[in-house]
């Protein structure tokens, strides 16, 4: 039953595009807050220098994809974001 669950959980959250930032991160947290209420999340702006780091900026990937020579899309984020061929 619970391998049945996480299953799920992981099928609704592997089309979420994450990366360190955007909207792809904050959507995931919201959803697995549904499962762990007590989640406590936190947004550190653009810029903001932690120890030896600073927090980068956020960037949401809307399309990328390979063209072949025929101009064929062969690799398409927006099909799989993951995508291989």
């Amino acid at each position: 039953m619970i391998g049945d669950m996480i299953y799920e959980l992981l099928r609704e959250l592997f089309p979420l595009c994450r990366s360190i930032t955007g909207n792809g991160t904050r959507e995931t947290l919201k959803r697995l807050s549904r499962i762990v209420p007590l989640l406590a999340i936190h947004e550190v702006p653009s810029g903001t220098k932690i120890f030896d780091w600073i927090v980068p900026r956020e960037w949401n990937i809307k399309d990328g994809y390979i063209e072949d020579l025929s101009g064929n899309r062969i690799i398409s984020f927006m099909e799989n974001n993951l995508h291989y061929s």
